[in-house]
């Protein structure tokens, strides 16, 4: 078993799986963000819900935590296996040619991506964590959206929070398609999953985009 967890396609497959799990945390996040430009009032109810439901905070919610930190890892361990394994230095290599921009660079979007993670957990979790158990005071199941749209006051903060959506949706142009084949999906019905993974890596950050955007000219 260790001999197969140490292999590169044992690390590439793991990779792929925490992706894919990541992906779907990605698209029911952007839903209930959603609501809040639709309805205060269920963005409300839902939020309330995710964050009061038991299976939610202390089974989900670790389990997720565990797969952000297991994929960026594996994502730098794998950086740093496919340098070593190009030691050996073709005299005509030409990148633009092997590989696109995106796989390429995966590392550097990635590390972005890790940083907004950062500036999210500080703004979002981190409070709510304060406010449930070290503040101990009074669950409101109408504070939720309030919560976030104060967030999107500050113009710098907005401007941030897009700029990391676009990364990722850089990121998720390579790693959308390349999860699945990695699992093995990788048959006539290849093309369209990359499609529908060029969809998903344009359309879910553009969403995220215009959330901020939203309730940053509603608040002025």
């Amino acid at each position: 078993m260790s001999g197969f967890i140490k292999s590169s396609i044992a690390r590439k497959v793991a990779m792929a799986l925490s992706a894919i799990f990541l992906l779907l945390f990605l698209l029911q996040h952007f839903l209930i963000n959603f609501t809040s430009v639709l309805s205060a009032d269920l963005f409300n109810e839902l939020s309330h819900f995710m964050g009061t439901n038991v299976l939610v905070q202390f089974l989900l919610q670790p389990v997720l935590i565990f797969g952000v930190i297991f994929h960026f890892v594996m994502g730098f361990i794998l950086e740093v296996k496919n340098k070593s394994a190009r030691n050996v230095k073709y005299v005509q290599y030409k990148g633009n040619a092997n590989s696109s921009w995106m796989s390429r660079n995966m590392i550097y979007s990635g590390i972005v991506i890790l940083a907004f993670l950062g500036l999210h957990f500080y703004d979002f979790w981190f409070p709510e964590i304060a406010h449930k158990y070290i503040h101990a005071l009074p669950e409101d199941p109408n504070r939720y959206f309030g919560e976030l749209v104060v967030k999107f006051h500050d113009p710098v903060r907005v401007a941030l929070y897009c700029l990391a959506f676009v990364f990722l949706a850089l990121h998720l142009l390579h790693g959308f398609s390349s999860s699945f084949q990695s699992v093995g999906f990788n048959n006539k019905y290849t093309p369209a999953v990359k499609n529908i993974g060029k969809a998903y890596a344009i359309l879910i950050p553009l969403g995220f985009i215009f959330i901020a955007i939203f309730h940053y000219f509603n608040s002025l």
